[in-house]
């Protein structure tokens, strides 16, 4: 990646409402590259990881097209720490390439700030390559009844999905700007505190 671009990594908790301040980066005219779309890419039939996955979780996580069986692999793949890491030993490296030619694009397309969108990305390489890295955070029970609203899932899985991820004790010492996307907090304040920080960055204030 050899591009004069501007690159924010957007990661936070589960329910914090990551989501709506993508929304919001995008109507500044940023480019918003989405680390979950790259993660199912990278898995299309007949691609090198989905091969690898073969290799290593067994060639039944294959469905009869070529597709992969989500629900095995999520299985097998978070079954214990060994095959968590070998996972994301052979994703990480396929979506951080990926993302970094999406990179490439938007500074090609005339885009001065790309967001690289992932809730790992504090845990894979991709933050090594961000110039700014933003976390959005809210307290729990927020996240919990946003989660319930939005996905129909129990309290009991919504809670385990809370549960899985770091606290925001992490998110805040592994970050450049928080934003903290619940009352009294004002979100269109911060986009602005935000804004003004990726201005000062491109201009080498910061």
């Amino acid at each position: 990646m050899n591009t004069p671009i501007t690159v924010i990594g957007l990661t936070g908790q589960t329910g914090a409402g990551k989501t709506t301040v993508t929304l919001e980066l995008e109507k500044l005219g940023c480019f918003v590259i989405d680390c979950d779309k790259l993660a199912r890419e990278i898995v299309s039939p007949g691609s090198p990881a989905l091969s690898e996955l073969a290799r290593r979780f067994g060639r039944d996580i294959l469905n009869p097209d070529g597709s992969l069986d989500r629900k095995l692999l999520a299985s097998r793949g978070f079954a214990d720490e060994e095959s968590r890491k070998a996972l994301n030993a052979i994703t990480h490296p396929a979506i951080t390439k990926k993302a970094l030619e999406c990179v490439d694009c938007a500074a090609g397309e005339g885009f001065s700030v790309a967001v690289i969108d992932g809730a790992a990305l504090l845990e894979s390489e991709i933050k090594n390559y961000c110039d700014i890295l933003v976390s959005v955070i809210a307290p729990a029970p927020v996240r919990l009844n946003r989660i319930l609203a939005r996905d129909g899932i129990t309290r009991e899985q919504a809670e385990e999905r809370m549960a899985a991820q770091k606290n925001e004790e992490y998110y805040i010492e592994n970050s450049d700007i928080i934003i903290r996307n619940y009352p009294p907090f004002e979100l269109g304040d911060q986009m602005k505190e935000l804004k003004s920080y990726i201005k000062a960055k491109e201009t080498g204030l910061s």
